[in-house]
């Protein structure tokens, strides 16, 4: 099993988690007969090698010691979605985005999904509460909407649920924010921290406040969150990481409310960056919002967008520091990345670009940085330098679901950037198929979407019959591969190539 701690913070390799990784439905019945004869809840942990959130958790919360301990108390089981098998479980357990963290009973029942964004001394306290509370998510949830009594940790449970990735297990995305309003009206007086947090979640799930009309008391509780340190710093996760969206429900036009309102979050995220009590990663995401806030009535797309010089000069100031400081692997994948990106929608894209080609050499997964460097070349117009860094990620990129994910993005960029090149689009489909090919869960979860991405843009590159010749021998390709699979998953594998 590969370590999931790095060396440097661990407390020791005899006192760590003892994860059971689990590649197919036989390893996860095997964790819950475990669980059932040791009477423990079950946690499982669905993550992948390259993806930044993951590794910020291993190298913040993973590696605590009270998580360790606390990890006595439930058999702990990883899911890495390269595994053979992977994408299958993850249909099971309708996990997508990395990380995803739940907490089942022994019966299999969820308890709660555990939010990954959050602080990991949050983290932990959450996990707590849903190993003392014992009641599946889903029967809380539905005691909440029925009116009927919930104790203050149910009610904490709800607020801290990831809703982000519930795969609407339990609420379609759509009706997410109307659900929140009406738990944080129906939790006042229950515990006034939770309510705040269910009204800020209903708030960040509201685009432009299409779904959600923001009141002048929800604009107050608000304000008075944000001018208070302590009651800021309780719901830091959601505010540095939805603040625009924030803003936007509160405000949706431009103007004198708008701007005022963000500087009121401009002071929170001030001190969220200087609080040492949380991560780099936390601290650098509450610059990003700010500089999304800064840039919120211009255009999302601007390259160079207009920015104070003391900002631009404390992005610059903030990313040479923690590439100075991280030297820590996981951290390193989780900050650098997230530095790089925060130069990028600065303006600073030589220094973005700088940083990234210096930490290629130092990353674990450098092809997810090498997709970062191919971002910014096509942003600003660089295409074969674009499609360079692309065809080296997915070159170097490892696993099946990661190759199926990155090698998808290259033959996006391809069709994009270089529809008339006929000959490349090929050569890079075809070897798409041939790892589909190789893979038995090509056709689930995260693998069948990079495969549906894959279909479409192929379909709509030959949509006037100009390309008939290449699709037709790719279709031919893709028969083979079908022809393989198993009777559920030949219809998916038919459909890829479908004239419309």
């Amino acid at each position: 099993m590969p370590a999931l701690m790095p060396t440097a913070t661990a407390a020791s390799a005899a006192a760590s988690v003892s994860w059971q990784e689990a590649s197919g439905d036989a390893d996860i019945e095997r964790a819950f007969a475990q669980a059932r004869g040791e009477k423990k809840p079950v946690l499982l942990y669905w993550g992948a090698k390259w993806c930044p959130p993951c590794n910020q958790l291993k190298a913040t919360l993973f590696n605590r010691a009270d998580f360790i301990e606390q990890s006595r108390a439930f058999v702990a089981v990883h899911i890495d979605g390269d595994n053979p098998g992977a994408q299958r479980l993850g249909a099971r357990f309708k996990v997508r985005g990395y990380p995803t963290m739940i907490l089942f009973g022994n019966d299999g029942q969820e308890l709660t999904r555990l939010p990954g964004e959050v602080d990991a001394p949050q983290v932990l306290r959450v996990l707590q509460l849903g190993l003392a509370g014992g009641r599946p998510i889903k029967t809380v949830l539905s005691d909440a909407q029925a009116g009927r009594k919930l104790s203050a940790n149910e009610w904490k449970l709800l607020g801290f649920y990831s809703w982000e990735t519930d795969e609407q297990q339990l609420v379609p995305a759509a009706q997410r924010p109307a659900l929140l309003a009406r738990l944080a009206a129906a939790s006042q007086g229950v515990d006034e921290e939770t309510t705040t947090r269910l009204w800020l979640k209903a708030l960040a799930a509201t685009e432009g406040g299409g779904a959600l009309k923001a009141d002048a008391a929800l604009r107050a509780r608000v304000e008075q969150v944000l001018a208070d340190p302590a009651a800021a710093r309780a719901q830091m996760d959601v505010l540095s990481n939805n603040g625009e969206d924030i803003v936007r429900a509160l405000a949706p036009a431009a103007g004198k409310e708008r701007q005022a309102l963000v500087a009121k979050f401009d002071e929170a995220l001030k001190r969220f960056e200087a609080d040492a009590s949380l991560s780099r990663a936390d601290r650098l995401q509450s610059l990003i919002a700010r500089v999304e806030l800064a840039r919120l009535d211009q255009s999302k797309t601007a390259l160079t967008p207009k920015l104070p010089a003391p900002l631009l000069a404390e992005v610059k100031a903030h990313a040479a520091k923690v590439d100075k400081e991280v030297t820590d692997g996981y951290e390193r994948q989780a900050v650098i990345t997230s530095a790089a990106f925060l130069l990028g929608r600065a303006g600073l894209w030589s220094d973005s670009d700088a940083l990234l080609k210096a930490s290629l050499a130092r990353s674990h997964s450098p092809y997810y940085l090498m997709s970062s460097l191919g971002s910014n070349a096509r942003k600003q117009g660089r295409k074969e330098e674009a499609l360079r860094w692309y065809e080296e990620a997915f070159n170097k990129s490892e696993g099946p679901a990661t190759r199926l994910q990155w090698g998808s993005n290259y033959l996006s960029a391809l069709v994009e950037l270089t529809p008339q090149d006929a000959a490349r689009i090929e050569k890079a489909a075809s070897q798409l198929l041939a790892e589909a090919a190789k893979d038995k869960g090509a056709f689930y979860e995260r693998s069948a979407r990079s495969l549906q991405k894959v279909g479409s843009q192929l379909v709509a590159w030959n949509a006037n019959g100009q390309h008939e010749a290449t699709l037709t021998r790719l279709r031919t390709q893709l028969d083979g591969v079908c022809a393989k699979q198993d009777a559920d998953d030949k219809g998916a594998c038919e459909s890829l190539l479908k004239k419309g």
